[in-house]
């Protein structure tokens, strides 16, 4: 029945207008209409029931090399009209937003164990925002190009721009969303990611470019790779810090390793391969979170690409796989089988070029990455200055993007700080840590790994709420 009322809505309006200019505009939204809800996603098999709408597809951003991203979107569960438009990104590179994103962070369906079936997040954040989940670049799970080539021509430029043309014309296809408030969040990579896009937007709007005018008002970016020396010092001395690698092991890396310098030496490469075997037997993702047992064979230590050299330096190593008391570690497993079902391809309007591989949550066919700044801080700065408002979170108990390395990078900012390190609470409990800054906030959630709002649901959408009502969070029991 809703369906129906927000059809005739359109054809009604398109009836009444009497300008051939307005007609005509009319007839495009009626087009795009129909498009849209071609989108719509009934029911996923063992899906709970809920009352608000999801639409999952392709956009096509290059229509000369076929190239088109898969997106899955939630309105908001009330308040859809009212509500901001938030777009997620998950890093990698190379990483799915929809099986780490959607299926196991913050989205309204998570994966169950045992039963081919979803359960609801009672967290999920569409109760704060229209939800967007965006698997970008092409060759990350179900996106895919035409042009086999593409795959080889892939970095940091590329996907920015193809991301901003999926928004632009995502926008046309929703175009009752085109006048909310849109923001930006992802984690991981997406620290390139997100600032990136954020620019491209930015830039655009900035030169006028009202037909495609984004209602861009900010973004945040949780334990994010922002600069190589400090990423890579913070690593190490948290590693250090909390007991992982050896006083021997520490001060050789710290002799033989300038991460300044981006010529890496055969001595630093060895210890860095030294450094990262200690975590084989613990999850650098979350420390204290057992790692999956169940079989060695398992896609739950899926690596996060192979070992790939330099440019790959950020995922040619174990991707995480553990998760807090209450959650599951092998749950990577579940949501890889349930993404490759051809029921949940066709109820989500996926696949449907018949990809020649299988969805994975990373990327087995991205097998170089050409450009990949060595810092974003300048960009942070840019987008800071030009009045976006920039929040930056970091769960505590990641080791591959520390706390440590995210104090080191925004020290390096330079930023005047207006509010002094705090405690914030969920409840009566400490939820972390902040720091308030000129243009930027730094916020730590306790006790979560390298992905929040698996760790720590109920923290992750309280700092989501209160970063798009810009907003502090309590700095008191409540």
């Amino acid at each position: 029945m809703a369906i129906f009322s927000f059809s005739s809505i359109f054809l009604f309006t398109f009836l009444l207008s009497s300008s051939t200019l307005v007609e005509s505009r009319k007839l495009l939204h009626c087009e795009e209409s129909s498009q849209q809800l071609a989108d719509i996603v009934d029911r996923l098999p063992g899906q709970p029931a809920v009352n608000f709408r999801q639409y999952a597809g392709y956009v096509t951003v290059n229509e000369t090399h076929g190239r088109a991203l898969f997106y899955w979107f939630f309105e908001a569960a009330e308040d859809v009209d009212k509500k901001p438009v938030l777009l997620w990104l998950n890093g990698g590179p190379g990483c799915s937003s929809i099986g780490y994103g959607e299926a196991e962070e913050l989205g309204p369906f998570l994966m169950q164990k045992g039963v081919p079936e979803l359960r609801f997040n009672g967290e999920s954040w569409n109760k704060e925002a229209n939800l967007l989940f965006l698997e970008s670049p092409v060759g990350v799970g179900y996106s895919y190009t035409n042009t086999s080539s593409d795959l080889n021509m892939l970095g940091d430029e590329i996907t920015a721009n193809d991301s901003y043309t999926f928004l632009v014309n995502w926008f046309k296809r929703f175009p009752q969303f085109k006048t909310h408030d849109f923001y930006i969040a992802g984690e991981s990579y997406a620290g390139h990611y997100v600032p990136q896009l954020a620019e491209k937007i930015f830039d655009a709007n900035k030169n006028g470019d009202k037909d495609n005018y984004i209602n861009f008002k900010g973004f945040m970016i949780g334990n994010a790779l922002l600069d190589d020396d400090t990423d890579q010092t913070g690593m190490i001395d948290y590693a250090w810090g909390h007991a992982v690698i050896s006083d021997q092991l520490y001060h050789k890396i710290k002799k033989g390793c300038n991460f300044s310098d981006p010529g890496e030496t055969k001595t630093c490469n060895g210890l860095m391969e030294e450094f990262y075997a200690a975590y084989d037997i613990i999850d650098m993702y979350s420390l204290y979170t057992p790692t999956c047992a169940e079989d060695n064979n398992s896609t739950s230590s899926h690596q996060q690409g192979k070992i790939r050299g330099s440019k790959f330096r950020f995922s040619k190593y174990k991707l995480w796989h553990g998760r807090l008391a209450g959650y599951d570690p092998c749950v990577s497993d579940y949501s890889e089988v349930y993404f490759n079902r051809p029921d949940v391809q066709k109820a989500l309007h996926a696949n449907v070029t018949k990809i020649g591989y299988n969805w994975t949550h990373c990327s087995d066919v991205i097998l170089e990455w050409n450009d990949s700044p060595a810092s974003m801080l300048p960009t942070l700065r840019k987008l800071i200055n030009g009045g976006i408002r920039v929040w930056v979170y970091s769960g505590d108990t990641d080791g591959r993007i520390p706390v440590t390395s995210t104090r080191y990078s925004l020290n390096k900012l330079g930023l005047n700080t207006t509010q002094e390190w705090t405690p914030w609470y969920t409840s009566q409990q400490v939820g972390g840590w902040r720091s308030v800054y000129d243009g930027l906030t730094f916020v730590t959630v306790r006790g979560a790994g390298h992905q929040v709002p698996t760790f720590a649901p109920k923290q992750a959408r309280q700092l989501v709420e209160h970063f798009l009502a810009n907003k502090q969070l309590p700095s008191s029991p409540f």
